[in-house]
């Protein structure tokens, strides 16, 4: 059994440099291939007031789970304000992204259905100044390199 606390995660930072000030995030991917995980994958992070998760298409399905906090999230054509103790479904594919809209910090688990999810964003995530993000290749090492 493999038990993460998130709690304890180290965390990396993210950002785009169009709009590093807003668009900024602390995150990691506790349970994937690379961790053991057969058929599903974790992504952990944390959003201050004011920053956004740049948008993005995952090869898999995600459910997120929000932790804490109140933010706008964007799926498609579609947006809606998501809080704490919500789900919502982000099918493979489909552009999504979350913005906090909140005075506190938003702490999102995001479940995937496949153990190896590739991410693509519109323009370089840095510091690892890449569109295509292997979550299972990602660690808050190299997020802090």
């Amino acid at each position: 059994m493999q038990v993460v606390s998130t709690r304890d995660l180290a965390l990396g930072e993210g950002w785009v440099d169009s709009d590093a000030e807003r668009c900024r995030v602390r995150f990691t991917f506790p349970i994937n291939a690379a961790t053991g995980a057969d058929d599903s994958a974790v992504v952990y992070f944390e959003l201050e007031p004011g920053k956004r998760l740049a948008t993005h298409t995952d090869s898999a399905e995600e459910i997120l789970h929000i932790v804490s906090g109140t933010a706008i999230a964007y799926v498609g054509d579609e947006s809606g304000r998501v809080q704490a103790g919500d789900l919502a479904v982000v099918p493979a594919l489909v552009p999504h992204g979350l913005e906090n809209i909140g005075e506190d910090t938003v702490r999102v688990v995001g479940f995937f259905t496949e153990s190896e999810i590739e991410s693509v964003f519109s323009e370089p995530v840095q510091p690892v100044d890449a569109t295509v993000i292997q979550q299972h290749e990602i660690t808050a090492a190299a997020l802090a390199a």
